[in-house]
């Protein structure tokens, strides 16, 4: 397997990995969009020892993992029930035993009470029964300020019942076992901090009208974008993104062709990336859906049609991508695979159940916000006209965007189209403050900051707000002790931000991490 040439392995991305490869910990890794969550998974499959599953709530994520959903790889039917997993009796016992670790990636779709069920299956087949998932670590992968679980309105009364969300963290086996957190910082989709600053407070829901107002500023009503520029339109409703792509493809001259894929084997129609009869003509605008071994284009490039080209094989099609290359693209098959045990070679491996043969391409003048997850555009063109009704809809649209001034809207964005569940500012910053007090707990904390100020001595602390804002500064402690704000009185620390250049105060229990400041030139 390959790997991108400018591939960082910053501070977070090496503390997952350590916590991965060199021990049995659980971990949930997350991060904001374009941190590198889907890099990190590759790399980590590709260069572990241990024996490993790859894992996700829906088929195509599944494919694009080159995994399993989790309702397949443990045989649950859609309806599953811990009362349910408490029957089965699965006929490959060997490969839950000598798995070491699972990997679900896209952890924010998936539902508490589908975890406990993975749980409960592990517990029985797993390498140590009775054990919390069965003595196997779990990594989670995902950002829960993007797609959230899909909960039936019939379903509601069960999280209201048993759990406090529907939330993967409110399952009572994530409790239990307690992961490790890794946030990976670092943004590799935008550079422009202005404009990633915003998506910040988009997504945690603390914008201002300001931010507001510059995002305003991208309305351009009528808008017609040039064929050169490959605009995508960002809808909310797969409806809409029908109608336009339909409408679209209506509108060109000359004669449809309709390609018709081949299915394999057991492949779920549902699951598959694109239509298995793909109608096109030249002129469409179109996405690419794999990953081309020639390093000319990525899952999610976006192109045009300008040729259909006959040849010994078949036909190729032919596409004009942004920086005008042509390229011919021929059918790809996807395969489908599921893990086993091999009692041979005493390790996981995959086997083909299935193949999907077909032009990987799909119509992309308007797609989804909920399928452009984990994609990046230089031009977006937002449809709120339904408004959004999903937790995240709006900061995941924006953030497919490299740019502030790529992204074009319809309608201005007001702060009723800001959706965030408060179940998951609650426990992210809850989480963290558990994780801070066990690795330097409260009495500790105040001791290192009282050496400091007696010393003089400057600290970095990394800082959280109760509204999962984080922020690392680096301060000189002048006062620890009983403070009060708006009639409340906590435990705080007033010291000198040189950060904002002027008397800070922090609650003391929010500091996640403190430290002296390294030396130019030291290893982090």
């Amino acid at each position: 397997m390959t790997f991108p040439k400018d591939l960082e392995f910053n501070s977070e991305f090496m503390k997952a990995l350590e916590i991965m490869e060199k021990s049995q910990q659980s971990v949930f890794i997350t991060g904001r969009a374009g941190t590198g969550k889907s890099t990190l998974l590759q790399y980590f499959r590709g260069n572990t020892k241990k024996s490993l599953a790859v894992l996700a709530p829906t088929g195509v994520a599944a494919i694009n993992v080159q995994g399993q959903t989790i309702h397949s790889f443990f045989r649950f039917r859609p309806d599953v029930t811990l009362d349910v997993v408490e029957s089965l009796n699965p006929a490959n016992r060997e490969l839950y035993k000598n798995l070491d670790t699972i990997v679900i990636d896209e952890i924010s779709m998936v539902r508490a009470d589908l975890l406990d069920c993975v749980d409960t299956f592990l517990r029985r087949f797993g390498k140590k029964p009775g054990k919390v998932f069965g003595g196997i670590q779990m990594v989670f992968i995902g950002d829960l300020y993007q797609l959230p679980p899909v909960v039936k309105p019939g379903e509601k009364v069960l999280f209201q019942e048993h759990y406090q969300s529907p939330y993967f963290f409110s399952a009572r086996s994530f409790q239990e076992a307690h992961p490790a957190f890794v946030e990976l910082e670092k943004i590799y989709r935008q550079r422009d901090e202005q404009f990633i600053g915003i998506l910040n407070r988009i997504r945690n829901n603390t914008a201002s009208e300001e931010d507001l107002e510059l995002l305003n500023k991208r309305v351009i009503p009528g808008y017609l974008p040039e064929k050169e520029e490959f605009a995508v339109y960002l809808t909310t409703t797969n409806e809409n993104a029908r109608k336009i792509n339909q409408k679209r493809l209506e509108m060109l001259k000359g004669k449809e062709k309709v390609y018709t894929g081949t299915i394999n084997g057991d492949c779920s129609v549902a699951d598959l990336p694109t239509d298995p009869n793909l109608r096109l003509k030249e002129g469409a605008q179109v996405m690419l859906l794999n990953n081309d071994s020639s390093g000319r284009w990525v899952n999610g490039t976006i192109g045009q049609i300008v040729d259909f080209q006959k040849q010994k094989t078949g036909e190729a099609i032919v596409l004009a991508l942004k920086n005008g290359e042509p390229v011919e693209v021929e059918p790809y098959t996807w395969e489908m695979f599921e893990f086993y045990y091999d009692k041979h070679e005493h390790r996981i491996n995959t086997q083909k159940i299935g193949s999907f043969t077909q032009y990987p391409l799909r119509l992309a003048w308007a797609i989804t916000i909920h399928k452009s997850q984990g994609l990046t555009f230089d031009r977006v063109i937002i449809d709120l006209s339904r408004g959004t009704f999903a937790h995240g809809q709006l900061y995941v649209a924006l953030s497919r965007c490299r740019t502030l001034e790529g992204i074009v809207l319809q309608k201005p964005i007001r702060k009723g189209h800001i959706r965030m569940d408060k179940a998951v500012v609650r426990f992210l910053t809850e989480y963290q403050y558990k994780i801070a007090e066990a690795n330097l707990p409260l009495e500790k904390k105040v001791a290192f900051l009282e050496e400091a100020r007696e010393k003089g001595k400057t600290l970095e602390i990394v800082y959280l707000k109760r509204n999962d804002e984080k922020s690392r500064r680096i301060i000189t402690p002048l006062e620890i002790g009983t403070m009060c704000f708006q009639g409340k009185e906590f435990l705080g620390l007033r010291a000198f931000c040189q950060t904002r250049g002027e008397e800070r105060t922090f609650r003391i229990d929010r500091i996640l991490s403190l430290q002296y400041p390294k030396r130019a030139g030291e290893t982090p």
